[in-house]
């Protein structure tokens, strides 16, 4: 990143509100899906892909909730490989256990709607939202661009798992992951049984196309690397890569007119981490003069929050 600021992109500081994963959440182990990587369907270093499942009961038994991790994006060679070595592009450094609260938790009066649902938390670790696709693998870097590939592979292993039978269906996601719910909410449905009541719910995931404080169209650009990169064209909905280039269609104003399949949208009105990475990032301020603004909107001016467009 030009900017210095990586960990801002691919640790992902966005603060989701209904996947919040707390230490008293119940521990859900890890199931990797070893048959995906004879398919290609592997993690930016080749592992397998994973997910942790709870079973679910009673009233719940044929009701889903998928749950895609979030942790922002990879946009070049550079960023890939140091994303590479983290749980976020490998399944190799994820936890094997991981606890399951908010929309995934399973006490009736904390989650009274998904409680006893087959609950799913996929793991992240393409850095392209589900979206690439690259069949050669460079021999020196050894990074593998198939997050396309992991989608299908673990929908694969669900449906299998009794997915297919499903009654009810949900798929949500926080912040990447929350993108990912919206590129793939028509083709989620698309997977499930004629008769099955499927929504889809963004936490976080709704990224604006705005220009910097320098008017620039950083996140544009970004977006833009990220989809050649990983080669995400051919996997982001036709309805929208038919009338704009295939990196504007990263953005959910240009996806959600087209998406059939029910989809509610979770996201704060002042999104800090929107205005810390997209309205003012690092490469945007090379002085510093909003560092003290974008951490806290207390600290800024009437004109800084005019000129950031917080205030309108």
């Amino acid at each position: 990143m030009a900017d210095g600021s990586l960990c801002a992109w691919w640790c992902c500081a966005v603060a989701c509100a209904l996947a919040v994963v707390a230490a008293d959440g119940v521990l859900v182990d890890i199931t990797y899906v070893e048959s995906a990587v004879a398919k290609g369907a592997v993690c930016l270093d080749g592992s397998a892909p994973a997910y942790h499942l709870a079973r679910g009961s009673g009233s719940g038994e044929n009701s889903w909730l998928v749950h895609f991790e979030g942790g922002g994006w990879c946009n070049n060679v550079t960023t890939c490989l140091q994303r590479k070595r983290t749980r976020l592009g490998s399944s190799k450094e994820m936890a094997t256990q991981i606890a399951f609260s908010g929309i995934l938790s399973d006490t009736p009066d904390g989650n009274p709607d998904f409680y006893n649902w087959n609950k799913v938390k996929v793991r992240y670790c393409d850095g392209s939202s589900f979206t690439g696709d690259v069949e050669e693998v460079d021999p020196t870097t050894k990074l593998h661009f198939r997050g396309a590939r992991i989608w299908q592979a673990v929908m694969e292993d669900l449906l299998a798992k009794g997915m297919d039978k499903a009654e009810n269906a949900l798929i949500s996601g926080c912040s990447a992951g929350g993108l990912t719910s919206i590129l793939h909410c028509d083709r989620f449905h698309d997977l499930l049984p004629l008769a099955a009541r499927v929504k889809c719910l963004s936490d976080a995931g709704f990224f604006i196309n705005e220009k910097d404080v320098a008017g620039v169209g950083y996140i544009a650009a970004f977006f833009n690397d990220v989809v050649t990169t990983h080669g995400s064209a051919n996997n982001l909905p036709p309805s929208c890569t038919s009338m704009l280039p295939p990196g504007m269609c990263f953005f959910p104003k240009n996806e959600v007119k087209q998406i059939h399949t029910p989809l509610f949208i979770l996201n704060a009105a002042y999104d800090s981490w929107q205005v810390r990475n997209i309205l003012v990032p690092g490469v945007a301020d090379p002085h510093g003069k909003w560092h003290s603004c974008k951490h806290d909107i207390g600290q800024c001016s009437a004109s800084q929050l005019r000129d950031s467009g917080v205030i309108f």
